[in-house]
């Protein structure tokens, strides 16, 4: 049997490590909408697969937010636990790079050492041998390893599955979840049934996965766990079993220790775990943004017939004031770094010029919706106030006080949000005032939001009462640059 060369023990080890982090932190993401959908439009009890109790209908006779449907998962399970989205995607994203790097290091190292001999199949009998073999250990016996070869037929065509086709799928399933993606190449979500067939088989690549793993482990031990670990730590089961046995279960229990401490810190340093995985995340978050431009066009029959909310609208008697009236009175100020600042009620807004679009909406939590909005492209009201040099960001201020409207207690201020300047030339970017047709209603924003197609939804605040320029965002709320990166840990770069 030929010995296990070095890349191959290192890549499967840092493998171990990389897949557990993006299985667990995959949890956390899947906790906040335990729903499995085929159809964009996520209608309500249509969903073919719910990992929660809560059952919420389109026809409740109580509003009901997207929110109500997350679920807190133990840090057990999803890392880190607890209702932390925001967190669950930072580790989730920043461990994708290395995960995907380690398997191109032994791609490109299995071909130039030619070890790819022993993971990729030269011939179709690998199929029937590949069934005799799993025949063999149905009847309890161990199949004998290909002459020449590591590995037993089912082994060699399962690994050749796992790096070949099932870890290129995860990957291609994942960037059919990007916003940016979609926005910028409608056609390849397309290619999966949209984001929620892309959310639902990405989901069964998971469970692919794990299957893979606990067979992979069962057919270790039974196969002899000291000499299988000797071969994977010390590349030759002809070496001491006892050295191999002991640095095996070392590194499982470093990887443990590993994912133990990221859990215990992220829930006890939640802004330094937020900035620290944010150091490798945003950079391509931040890439991906600038060099989305959307270009969504659905057909008004795919309009989701309902379209979820997410957050309760103003309770203050003011905003009630205003919508009584039609929000006759409203007005919405624009100022900052600008020549021109201005205050526009409704009228003097769409006096801009209104365009309609019908695109998908994509929540963080994984929902999705589809919509036609109707509004003024933001930038012409750019063009309007004429922003300063100096301008890098837009601050969007709502009329929504979260100390009212959220159920955290120790979450408070009026909501905003913000973009960079540059994102404003997108054609899709626009302060809606109508949804389907009709004026924007009341829980989906009235009077103005903005919708950011190339953004994820967290980012298109609702209940618009002023737009702000400003050189930075440190000195805006927590500094973090809205009000869900200051509370929920999200990023501020939203493209993914």
């Amino acid at each position: 049997m030929p010995e296990t060369p070095v890349f191959v023990i290192i890549t499967h080890w840092l493998n171990v490590l990389f897949l557990l982090l993006m299985a667990r932190s995959g949890m956390e993401v899947l906790s906040a909408f335990p729903k499995m959908y085929a159809r964009d439009d996520c209608t309500p009890g249509r969903e073919w697969a719910r990992f929660s109790k809560k059952n919420f209908g389109a026809d409740s006779r109580r509003m009901w937010s997207g929110e109500n449907e997350e679920e807190s998962w133990s840090s057990v399970v999803a890392l880190p636990g607890k209702k932390n989205l925001g967190l669950g995607r930072h580790w989730h994203f920043a461990t994708v790079p290395f995960w995907v790097l380690t398997g191109a290091v032994y791609v490109l190292l299995m071909f130039t050492s030619g070890w790819w001999r022993y993971m990729v199949p030269t011939g179709w009998d690998i199929f029937p041998d590949s069934i005799k073999a799993v025949g063999t250990y149905l009847h309890f016996q161990l199949p004998k390893p290909i002459p020449g070869e590591p590995y037993e037929p089912a082994q060699k065509l399962a690994y050749f599955v796992v790096v070949f086709l099932l870890a290129p799928f995860q990957i291609a399933t994942g960037a059919a979840m990007s916003p940016a993606v979609l926005s910028r190449f409608p056609w390849y979500g397309k290619l999966f049934g949209g984001k929620q067939g892309a959310r639902s088989l990405h989901f069964l690549g998971l469970v692919a996965f794990a299957g893979f793993v606990v067979l992979h482990t069962f057919l270790v031990v039974i196969h002899g766990l000291p000499k299988e670990l000797t071969l994977i730590t010390l590349g030759s089961e002809l070496a001491d079993h006892t050295v191999g046995l002991v640095i095996g279960l070392g590194l499982i229990a470093l990887i443990i220790v590993v994912h133990a401490v990221a859990t215990v810190f992220s829930l006890r340093r939640k802004r330094s775990t937020q900035h620290l995985l944010g150091a490798i995340v945003h950079p391509l978050e931040h890439a991906l943004s600038r060099a989305a431009r959307s270009h969504q066009h659905q057909r008004r029959r795919k309009i989701s017939p309902y379209f979820r909310v997410n957050g309760y609208p103003p309770t203050d008697p003011a905003y009630d004031a205003l919508a009584a009236d039609g929000f006759a009175d409203y007005r919405l100020a624009v100022g900052g770094l600008v020549e021109q600042p201005v205050s526009l009620s409704l009228p003097e807004l769409t006096a801009l010029g209104v365009q309609s679009q019908t695109t998908d909406h994509n929540c963080i939590q994984g929902w999705t919706g589809i919509a036609e909005w109707s509004g003024v492209p933001l930038s012409r009201v750019l063009e309007l106030v004429k922003p300063l040099p100096s301008a890098r960001f837009i601050v969007f201020y709502a009329m929504d006080d979260k100390g009212l409207t959220d159920e955290h207690a120790d979450r408070y201020g009026h909501f905003y949000g913000s973009l960079e300047i540059a994102l404003a030339a997108d054609p899709q970017t626009i302060l809606a005032v109508g949804m389907n047709g009709v004026p924007l209603p009341v829980e989906h924003g009235a009077p103005v939001r903005l919708r950011a197609e190339t953004q994820l939804g967290f980012k298109m605040v609702k209940w618009l009462r002023g737009i702000e320029f400003v050189e930075d965002l440190s000195d805006i709320g927590q500094g973090q640059g809205g009000w869900r990166e200051d509370f929920q840990q999200y990023s501020t770069y939203a493209g993914i």
